[in-house]
């Protein structure tokens, strides 16, 4: 994976450590290796990225390069991979880039380490954050290159895992590329915590991240909500997949669809400092054939401009019976690092086609059923003939500018458009009965949306006496307008093992706008850092603003309206008691989703609207260093509230808590072998119901015990060949309030392998994956954590893609 380019480096002030000579080579530099055949000078360097130590202990080893290193300024570094052919001093510069280190040579051939110089001299002694400065400066990848060493916390930046106060993961590009991941349900499959409801082969995609709904919607790009491309995601133009478990209002703002489980930021794409020009050709069963260009360059004599563009087509038959798919997708990432000003642009366009028919979305059980029944085929079509279309487009810009080296500020601006039409709502099999027959109605939608999101800030480091202040102050917001027209067609009996040809009716012609959403924050936070940083305190409190407008689909006339704010704020805090890599930490935080509206006209508070429900999490946990293999375990509680009628009024008095326990795991175990996921336990129960009927029950759709472990093994026979497997159990989970209709555990096996090598020079990478390899049919889960509703698996599928870098 080719990382993005680094600004010059940062003053990066830290106390003063004893200086440890270490020898990383034991001869003398002899000459450079060549390839005369080539007419390439130097040496041909493949190593991962890694830890800074190991990286320059095996340049010194290849090279017979001489270094004299403190050990203390390569601890907790990582260095970027080497692929090509390089001098050894250039080879050395690549590996210190962005580590704030250079190579000062000696009159005896001898290389020493030592910290950039400081910009100024004048300046007050810089105080160490764990934020980075600069915010195309990513967190760099964790041994195995899996997960990066840390994510970006909102509006704080980006921190390092084990200085956050809070469970995070962040999945590379490797992993988009090494599991030939087409969409982010893809990735956040390697999540313990998180699982896809949407039956396999629809056109949408939502998620559940500690048991609760987070939808697409709900994902942010660069930290903005709104501008996430809807229905399926695409990953080809992502460098990175941030997930930040439990509720984010505090750092992110309230997400559109009111997400408490979890925030999901999406990372795109930079253009490194070498030049990329890579294809990929792939093959997805049944016959889907796949073509993307990643492309990335950078301009100027420091490099200073890039440009990154990734480009996709794919279309073909779909593992579901009779369905074609088809997609287009072009994305163009450009940006300016100056010394003081950063710029950076996005624009994408994403089209996606479906005919033939789709599966149900979700499976709505007869209440009379004892059980539900044995999951159908996951390849059945039960509305075949259906079709439909998404196409979204978007365009994000921000600006970062260094005041002075305690104050920065910066801003973001997007809008993303989409449209939609056909059929890929309310594909319900409904009313289930024991034989399998069920009552289908297709509806025909067309729809828009238009979102505008900004944010803007200011950043301010200094010292108060020995405490260490990193405050943030940050005012976003976000306004949605959308449209939708619905037409339903003439219902028609099916069965679920043996489906009935669907009644496809026409679809509206028009959509006049029914909706209009604005969210508006205010929020400041102060991250305190205490002896010498062992103690890192982070306090906020952000005010939201919540104001919804609906109006009649067919006059336009306003229906309705809703203005409410309310307060979160948030706690978190670090501490490392030892010299050793371990942190504990502990948080409480809010979320925030928008109160329902009375909508039962026999009520006596008919109309009314509640204030933005608040969901809390209080959370502590343990994050270790065993090597290069790093584990997260957490405690955690989070309770939301709801509405339920009381008498002849409702009120928002309903609660539901989830207490769990969470365990995290990426890195290597060995040289060779990697491993990435970890398990939950997760205790779901709704605490206050309408006039107690449910109280101490299940909550739908959430298991107790989840667990997700993938495995990468370099083998020893073969250089470049790499299998792979990945594990996930899901436990049984209920259906409904009541726990009458239970689902079954379930348990799915992946593998893969990758084989990389060189053809004419040309790196080359095959890649082999098979999901579900024993063609398992499961109910995967809920399609909602509120209502009845199960949804398939995906039905056994293969993958194989040919990359070259050209």
């Amino acid at each position: 994976m080719s990382q993005p380019a680094q600004r010059p480096g940062r003053r990066q002030a830290r106390p003063a450590f004893r200086l440890t000579a270490l020898a990383l080579a034991l001869c003398c530099a002899g000459p450079l290796w060549a390839d005369p055949a080539a007419g390439k000078a130097g040496i041909h360097l493949q190593q991962p990225a890694q830890p800074l130590g190991q990286a320059l202990s095996q340049l010194a080893a290849k090279t017979g390069l001489l270094l004299g290193v403190d050990a203390s300024l390569v601890a907790g570094k990582t260095a970027p991979a080497l692929d090509g052919w390089f001098a050894p001093d250039a080879a050395l510069v690549k590996l210190l880039a962005g580590s704030g280190l250079e190579a000062v040579p000696g009159s005896d051939g001898t290389y020493t380490l030592r910290r950039l110089p400081a910009r100024s001299e004048a300046a007050l002694p810089e105080v160490k954050v764990t934020a980075s400065g600069d915010y195309l400066s990513l967190p760099a990848p964790y041994a195995g290159g899996q997960v990066a060493r840390g994510a970006r916390l909102g509006m704080l930046g980006n921190r390092d895992v084990m200085d956050t106060p809070f469970s995070i993961t962040a999945y590379t590009a490797d992993v988009v590329e090494n599991q030939q991941a087409r969409t982010v349900a893809d990735v956040l499959a390697n999540e313990p915590s998180a699982r896809y409801t949407v039956s396999a082969g629809h056109l949408y995609e939502n998620f559940r991240l500690r048991g609760f709904d987070v939808f697409a919607g709900d994902l942010s790009v660069n930290g903005l909500f709104g501008m996430t491309p809807q229905g399926h995601v695409p990953v080809e133009f992502l460098e990175r997949v941030e997930v930040l478990k439990g509720p984010g209002a505090m750092f992110t703002g309230m997400p559109p669809g009111g997400g408490v489980g979890g925030v999901v930021n999406l990372v795109t794409k930079r253009a490194a400092d070498d030049p990329l020009t890579r294809v990929t050709v792939d093959y997805t069963s049944d016959s889907q054939i796949g073509t993307h260009l990643d492309l990335g360059r950078r301009f100027g004599p420091t490099k200073q401009i890039g440009l990154r563009v990734n480009a996709a087509h794919r279309e073909g038959d779909t593992t579901t019976d009779g369905q074609q798919k088809k997609r287009d997708f072009l994305s163009v990432g450009a940006d300016y690092r100056g010394e003081a000003l950063v710029l950076s642009g996005d624009f994408y366009y994403s089209k996606e086609e479906m005919k033939g028919g789709t599966p149900a979305s979700a499976y709505w059980f007869a209440d009379s059923l004892p059980s539900p029944l044995s999951a159908p085929d996951a390849k059945q079509n039960l509305f075949p003939g259906a079709y439909g279309t998404l196409e979204n487009m978007g365009l994000m810009l921000r600006a970062d500018y260094e005041i002075n080296d305690k104050l920065s500020v910066y801003g973001s601006l997007g809008t993303q458009h989409y449209d939609y039409w056909g059929f890929i709502n309310g594909t319900h099999a409904r009313n289930i009965q024991a034989n399998g027959n069920f009552t289908g109605v297709l509806t025909g939608q067309y729809g828009f949306s238009d979102s505008v999101a900004s944010e803007i800030g200011l950043k301010g480091r200094f010292k108060t006496g020995d405490v260490g202040h990193d405050v943030v102050v940050s005012t976003s917001g976000l306004l949605q307008e959308s449209g939708s027209l619905t037409k339903s067609g003439t219902s028609f009996a099916s069965n679920i093992y043996n489906p009935a040809a669907a009644n496809v009716g026409t679809l509206p012609r028009s959509a006049r706008k029914t909706g209009e959403t604005t969210l508006t924050s205010l929020a400041i936070a102060d991250t305190l850092s205490f002896l010498d940083e062992k103690v890192l305190l982070t306090l906020g409190l952000r005010d939201q603003r919540v104001r919804t407008r609906n109006f009649n689909g067919t006059t336009g006339v306003q229906t309705s309206s809703y203005d409410k704010s309310t307060v979160t704020p948030s706690v978190g805090l670090v501490v490392k008691p030892w010299a050793a890599p371990v942190s504990l930490y502990g948080n409480y935080i809010e979320g925030l989703s928008k109160g329902d509206t009375v909508t039962d006209v026999t009520a006596t508070n008919y109309g009314h609207t509640f204030a933005p429900y608040k969901t809390e999490q209080k959370e502590v946990g343990v994050k270790w260093e065993a090597g290069k293999f790093a584990n997260t375990v957490s405690l955690f509680e989070l309770t939301k509230p709801g509405m339920m009628k009381v008498g002849n009024a409702y009120t928002d008095g309903q609660e539901r808590r989830h207490r769990g326990i969470e365990w995290n795991t990426f890195g290597e175990v060995s040289r060779n072998v990697r491993l990435l996921g970890g398990a939950t336990y997760t205790k779901a129960e709704l605490t206050r119901t309408q006039n107690g009927t449910y109280d101490g029950n299940t909550a739908i759709g959430v298991p107790e015990w989840q667990a997700t472990l993938g495995s990468e093994w370099d083998t020893p026979w073969v250089n470049g060949l790499t299998l792979t497997g990945r594990l996930t159990y899901n436990g049984k989970f209920y259906l409904n309030a009541a726990n009458t209709h239970q689902l079954p555990a379930w348990t799915i096996l992946d593998l893969g392998a990758r084989y990389t090598t060189r053809v004419a020079e040309q790196k080359v990478v095959f890649r082999a994956n098979v999901n579900n390899v024993f063609d398992k049919n499961y109910f995967s889960g809920s399609f909602s954590d509120s209502y009845s509703m199960a949804t398939i698996g995906a039905p056994r599928s293969v993958s194989l893609s040919a990359s070259v870098d050209f």
